[in-house]
């Protein structure tokens, strides 16, 4: 059996999955409590740690926020909320 790397990078996408099934069921405050971890990560985390956060849980997060009109500006904290719109001003969008 191959060992699984399991990277900053793999754990950034499962919280993120996480946080999305949570906003599917309607369990807002549950996924609020994630995004609030995610800002603790981003505002204290290593440099390898805020770049997952930024790059894959921000993005994969928000993308699916906006397929399903939800509103970002109303969940996501300060911080996130900056990458998300460094993100999309970066992107042309």
């Amino acid at each position: 059996m191959k060992n699984k790397v399991v990277t900053v990078y793999n754990q950034a996408q499962k919280f993120a999955e996480i946080t999305k099934t949570l906003i599917i069921k309607g369990n807002i405050l549950r996924a609020k409590k994630c995004l609030a971890v995610a800002e603790k990560m981003m505002l204290t985390g290593s440099a390898e740690t805020k770049n997952a956060i930024s790059n894959v849980y921000v993005y994969s997060v928000s993308s699916f926020m906006e397929l399903h009109n939800c509103s970002i500006a109303n969940l996501f904290p300060v911080s996130l909320r900056k990458e998300y719109l460094k993100q999309i001003n970066a992107s042309g969008v």
